[in-house]
């Protein structure tokens, strides 16, 4: 898939290594189609890792994908340089009067805080509450997840007092559902958290169905009935090294951490991590963006937007 971006963005080059099809401003705009507008805010503390991460999770239809990235103004990141945020990323201001086919909303390192005393919080709601009415579909990553089904549902997370931490065996619920169209019985998928939404709270709720789960892991994925409102607890746009960077940074830093779960060949952090859930990511990603943004969107945005029971 043709993914479209700015011409210098750093993640392009690598992607261009990778044999990863991504297509300039100018060329794309030859090319007389729509393109699906896709929205990114990124909340990671390192962006353009996430950015690296998620354009290519983003990578495997034959659509072409326009990426806008946003971030939020009432957190100062200390780990992205100002001019890499200035050149490549919007503001929640640019973007209000705009429309999207679908947005990504990613993970944060603030679960131990309550979400009201997060400095972005009041920012994050009105941005969730615009999703509403400018966003075919928007899909929530861990934190982010989390943070959504509070602020639409209700639903409060709880602190597991450990850090869930590795990657987990989760079984799929109903194959029926578009979202895990081609997933096998079992899959697998990292998660990186110290708090959860309750799999009791979740079924409380008429709304939201629940499309996998695993027993060590919990909740896994979960939608909202009508396909406009994904969410995902882990985190399966990690590359391979992700969850080990995670592990030596915090050893660095004293922090208490298990080893990762199911990640280092005979659990010995020397040896190259495995790498056993990329194909089931990308076909996560690619579902999404096909059956959740494509087929649901109208082509002029801003118009009537259909529904995954309008059209099943």
């Amino acid at each position: 898939m043709p993914i479209r971006i700015q011409s210098d963005l750093p993640a392009g080059e690598v992607l261009d290594r990778e044999n990863i099809f991504v297509m300039e401003e100018g060329q794309a705009d030859l090319q007389n189609i729509r393109p699906l507008e896709i929205l990114i805010l990124n909340l990671m503390p390192l962006k353009e890792d996430t950015e690296l991460q998620l354009l290519r999770s983003l990578s495997n239809t034959p659509l072409q994908l326009n990426i806008t990235f946003l971030t939020v103004t009432t957190h100062h990141a200390k780990n992205t340089k100002a001019g890499h945020l200035n050149q490549f990323y919007q503001e929640f201001s640019d973007i209000r009067e705009s429309f999207f086919d679908g947005m990504i909303i990613t993970g944060a390192p603030v679960e131990l805080m309550k979400f009201e005393e997060v400095d972005y919080w009041d920012e994050l709601c009105e941005i969730l509450d615009w999703t509403t009415d400018h966003v075919t579909s928007t899909l929530h990553l861990c934190w982010g997840a989390q943070a959504a089904l509070y602020h639409h549902y209700g639903l409060s997370k709880r602190n597991l007092g450990y850090k869930l931490f590795g990657v987990y065996r989760h079984r799929v619920k109903n194959k029926k559902i578009p979202l895990v169209r081609g997933f096998d019985d079992f899959f697998f998928a990292p998660h990186s958290r110290w708090t959860e939404v309750s799999r009791d709270e979740i079924m409380k709720c008429d709304d939201l169905v629940i499309l996998s789960e695993s027993d060590e892991a919990g909740v896994f994925l979960v939608m909202s009935r009508n396909g406009r409102r994904i969410f995902v607890m882990g985190h399966p746009e990690y590359d391979r090294l992700t969850l080990d960077q995670e592990y030596q940074r915090d050893r660095k830093k004293g922090i208490p951490i298990r080893m990762p779960v199911n990640y280092y060949p005979d659990d010995d952090p020397d040896n190259k991590p495995k790498l056993s859930w990329r194909a089931h990511a990308n076909t996560l990603y690619t579902n999404w963006i096909n059956y959740y943004c494509y087929q649901l969107t109208p082509y002029s945005l801003g118009t009537r937007v259909y529904t995954y029971e309008n059209l099943h």
